[in-house]
């Protein structure tokens, strides 16, 4: 009787605003553009994890912040955890090299 947890699938509420948003995420965490992201987390001194400052500070896109907020409550908390996996998924070697971002203080 021992069965693994299976995350449900949400629905998503608003496709195109959502669609945008995890676009611009996507974009950021591209191998092309990854470095420039993560130096401009470090100059501004903003926390990898903390999504909400990353996003009103424009480091996703000038319009995702506003896309974002129009987001529904369970749409939004889809694209934190969206960004989170993301973040997670940057090569060792920068995650070393942007210590200070990754670690928690």
């Amino acid at each position: 009787m021992s069965t693994m947890y299976e995350q449900p699938v949400l629905p998503v509420g608003d496709t195109r605003r959502f669609g945008a948003v995890k676009s611009a995420i996507e974009s950021s965490f591209s191998t092309g553009k990854v470095v420039e992201f993560l130096k401009s987390l470090d100059r501004l001194k903003l926390r990898i994890r903390d999504f909400e400052s990353v996003v009103k500070a424009g480091l996703l896109g000038s319009s995702t912040a506003s896309e974002y907020s129009h987001l529904g409550d369970s749409d939004q908390g889809q694209i934190r955890e969206f960004y989170l996996a993301s973040l997670e998924k940057v090569a060792p070697e920068l995650r070393q090299r942007f210590f200070r971002l990754y670690s928690y203080y």
